[in-house]
């Protein structure tokens, strides 16, 4: 008869890390198919800089180094920052953003697992709040721009701001499809008049939506290997979906259906690789549906009533304040124990 204890063989922070860097890769291809290869350029600064800021921090605090840059939080981090900004912004907006992640968001709060705040949202929220006008810039997807760039010509803009000759920085960058629609709900104009633009295609923006789906399938990799469990992006999504199909029937005119707001913006990437994050995120069972349903509400109500096109971030930062008290409040009856 086999008696308890049972020892369990649980992965490795490191194992862990590196399988959600899986997932990312399919997401990352389709966007070079979609945007050009920029994002290539961007990926690779802030996994840099990520690395040097953790490791200057880490000799800093008397702590090891070579541990936890092989645990490839950093890498993690440096990677949703990337993916969350447009992958045409200045390399010193990119350094700025992700050594505030690092340095600020994760090593003064004590590294992994004492860090109270997502460190790669702080660091997008700080980036929008600071420059809006370059986290606005945007490419055109390479189906819709009117002068497609080459991997060569983004990099060089990256990298010394400047385009070819002749070409316009109007010609490149096209509005996200959530901007687009608050600017064109805002004009008054009806939401079938708005979708029918060249921006926007089945599910979500042209080009974007098929990146919206990778995220999705590598969300499922997660879930399937047991990195993720299901109650963070099944009550983030559902609640979404919920909220936005009720302000869509009573006024569809005027209110995006469901299916825009889940495949538009960072509603799957969210969903499956920012709120699972087990450091900033809730522990129980019961926690992580509020907190999943809570980020959900904010961030359909910043979508449609606030100043920002995307609420994720600012969803995120303010449910990861509200934390401890989910965790205070539901926590698991405790059978042998009077209540």
């Amino acid at each position: 008869m086999i008696r308890s204890p049972y020892i369990s063989d649980a992965p490795s922070v490191s194992t862990i890390m590196l399988k959600v860097l899986i997932a990312l890769v399919p997401a990352i291809a389709v966007y070079v198919w979609v945007f050009g290869g920029g994002i290539l350029v961007t990926l690779t600064l802030a996994t840099i800089t990520a690395l040097g800021t953790e490791a200057l921090m880490l000799k800093l605090r008397h702590r090891p180094i070579q541990p936890f840059l092989t645990d490839y939080s950093a890498v993690i981090t440096a990677w949703l920052l990337a993916l969350a900004i447009p992958p045409l912004t200045p390399w010193w907006l990119i350094v700025v953003g992700t050594a505030f992640a690092i340095i600020i968001a994760k090593q003064l709060y004590g590294g992994l697992g004492y860090n109270p705040f997502n460190p790669a949202m702080v660091g997008y929220a700080v980036l929008l709040i600071s420059f809006p006008v370059l986290m606005t810039k945007w490419p055109a997807a390479l189906q819709l721009a009117h002068t497609p760039l080459s991997f060569a010509d983004q990099f060089h803009y990256i990298m010394y701001g400047k385009l070819p000759e002749g070409v316009l920085l109007d010609a490149v960058t096209s509005a996200t499809p959530l901007d687009y629609l608050k600017t064109q709900l805002k004009l008054d104009h009806a939401m079938a008049t708005i979708q029918s633009a060249p921006l926007f295609g089945t599910l979500g923006g042209k080009g974007s939506e098929y990146i919206t789906i990778a995220y999705l399938l590598g969300g499922l990799y997660l879930w399937q290997q047991k990195i993720i469990s299901w109650h963070l992006p099944v009550a983030f999504l559902g609640v979404l979906t919920v909220i936005a199909s009720l302000f869509w029937m009573s006024d569809s005119a005027h209110f995006a259906s469901p299916l825009l707001h889940l495949f538009s913006g960072a509603s799957m990437l969210g969903a499956f690789f920012i709120l699972t994050d087990p450091v900033s995120g809730p522990t129980t069972p019961r926690g992580k549906l509020y907190f999943a349903g809570g980020v959900a509400i904010i961030t359909y109500l910043i979508r449609v009533y606030g100043g920002y096109p995307d609420g994720i971030a600012f969803a995120v930062i303010f449910m990861n304040i509200c934390v401890p008290l989910i965790d205070a409040h539901t926590q698991p009856r405790v059978f042998g124990h009077e209540k």
